[in-house]
């Protein structure tokens, strides 16, 4: 018996490259909406091109599977084609004729020199949902202007909050590691996608979605930012002090690091009972979670000079038996040796028509206990063109073999 699958008969046409809109319509493949990634002919998403590795084929040789591509395009299928050419834009009307949603993160007013703005779908199918992913939004003075994540992580706040706290060796703000902005607006792009559709159930009409990384990137910043908003006082860095209870912290092991959220006065006692130190209960610096964290250096170097006496084995045991919220440091390596990460099934491996197969980090929504998810690979460029000119357009091989010496796909 086939899997019942969340999105199962929702079409998506993903015209998006490199990773807010690519995380979108991978959701949305992911819940089992048939998503057809619209690429580029000869060149496809930039997104192949970034990343620090490629996918090996079975003999070892690169190819154009990058890891950031692989990252934000399994469960889709890939077609090609030229939309510079009048006969390549309407291929991709005639699919949008045909689809529920339609993604895009050209620059603004890009489409509609194709033919593929909302207004011009939106008389060929009025059901569309048309979702616009750019970096500052359809409207305002920056609006023209392109972006990526980086530039939101310094402009919407989140920069301003990450890094070592001033006063301290290498003080300043830093950028996340991973594309935080992106992946955050892909998710709600696809949070939005799926409003859509279920208004869609009681209007019968579609609508177009305006989602902005810049918009994301401030909104992100979540409780820091709101704290500011109440307050009127700029927030500091904490490095990787807790924003919240504390002491929260990295601490030292005789043989690695742990974080530790003792984030309650209750998680606080029973920190101050385990390091055999109760007097510290009545430490005047301490006694409140605001003086612990007005205190926080302090505080982390005497946890330190009790917890390097201990394994990070020993030390995650003895805290987890307290009842205190802890984890060991791993790095990338460490994370897929953990029993947890192991038990969740975080790492998949799939099929792959170049390398045979290839692992991918698996889908946070996988355990719905209806609709589980389901895995492909990432598709290689133009790997479905034909399938979708045959199926989806309905084109024999004379028209196929045309559109190809014609350079449409």
């Amino acid at each position: 018996m086939k899997t019942p699958r969340a999105l199962e008969g929702v079409r998506v046409l993903d015209m998006t490259r490199v990773l807010a809109g690519p995380i979108c319509g991978q959701i949305l493949g992911d819940l089992g909406a048939d998503v057809i990634k619209v690429e580029r002919a000869g060149t496809g998403d930039d997104g192949r091109g970034y990343g620090f590795s490629s996918l090996k084929d079975s003999e070892g040789r690169g190819t154009r599977e990058s890891s950031f591509y692989l990252a934000g395009n399994r469960n889709k299928r890939s077609f090609t084609v030229n939309l510079t050419k009048p006969e390549g834009q309407e291929l991709v009307r005639r699919l949008a004729a045909e689809s529920d949603v339609l993604i895009e993160n050209y620059k603004v007013g890009d489409l509609k020199r194709y033919g593929l703005d909302y207004e011009r779908l939106k008389a060929l199918n009025p059901r569309l949902i048309y979702c616009s992913v750019t970096g500052y939004g359809q409207t305002g003075p920056l609006a023209k202007r392109p972006g990526y994540d980086g530039l939101f992580q310094a402009m919407g706040g989140m920069m301003a909050v990450t890094g070592v706290p001033d006063g301290q060796a290498g003080a300043g703000p830093l950028k996340a590691g991973p594309s935080l902005v992106d992946v955050f607006s892909g998710h709600n792009a696809a949070l939005a996608i799926l409003a859509a559709l279920n208004q869609r159930h009681s209007t019968g009409e579609g609508q177009y979605l305006d989602i902005a990384l810049l918009d994301c990137a401030v909104t992100m910043v979540s409780h820091i930012t709101q704290d500011y908003l109440i307050s009127g006082v700029t927030p500091a860095r904490l490095g990787n002090g807790g924003n919240g209870g504390g002491p929260a912290d990295l601490i030292e092991a005789a043989d690695g690091i742990v974080y530790i959220t003792a984030g309650t006065d209750e998680h606080w006692r029973r920190l101050c009972h385990l390091m055999k130190q109760p007097a510290l209960l009545d430490d005047p610096r301490f006694l409140t979670n605001p003086l612990r964290s007005t205190h926080r250096i302090e505080l982390i170097a005497l946890i330190n000079e009790w917890s390097r006496g201990w394994s990070c084995t020993d030390l995650v045991a003895a805290l987890d038996e307290t009842g205190i919220p802890a984890a060991r440091y791993n790095d990338i390596p460490q994370v897929f040796e953990d029993v947890q990460v192991q038990h969740r099934g975080l790492k998949v491996t799939v099929p792959h028509p170049i390398s045979g197969e290839v692992s991918l980090l698996a889908s946070p929504l996988a355990h719905m206990s209806a609709s589980p998810i389901q895995y492909t690979a990432p598709p290689t460029l133009g790997q479905h063109t034909e399938q979708i000119l045959r199926d989806e357009l309905r084109l024999d091989d004379t028209e196929i073999a045309r559109l190809r010496v014609d350079g449409i796909v």
